[in-house]
């Protein structure tokens, strides 16, 4: 009876994911409304979910804390609102690629990503 209880402990350890976060910073120097997700790349999610977006209105640095899995890759897209031919990252629905618009959850934070016009 140990052995059984031993192997699913063991089990359950390997199975479970680890809960951890991810600070991304983005800052917006488009004259217009820019429209902003974060997309797992491991898991299909999106932030902030439910079919909503940030939105960066002025040109400080937003900072946004998601909650992830250690190890999930995400990345940022944005597009200026109602132009989505007009992006940054892998803009509207993760529809494009990137080269450093990607973090890892749990790998501490983002550098400031400055999105120019």
């Amino acid at each position: 009876m140990r052995f059984v209880i031993a192997i699913c402990i063991l089990v359950s350890s390997v199975f479970t994911a680890q809960a951890d976060t991810l600070m991304m910073s983005i800052e917006s120097h488009h004259p217009n409304v820019v429209s902003l997700e974060f997309y797992s790349q491991d898991y299909d999610r999106a932030w902030p979910g439910d079919g909503q977006v940030y939105l960066l209105e002025d040109s400080q640095t937003h900072e946004y804390n998601l909650n992830c899995e250690a190890g999930e890759t995400i990345c940022f897209g944005a597009w200026v609102r109602n132009q989505s031919d007009t992006y940054w990252g892998v803009g509207l629905n993760n529809s494009q690629q990137c080269t450093d618009c990607c973090y890892v959850c749990g790998g501490g934070g983002s550098n400031i990503q400055v999105l120019n016009p």
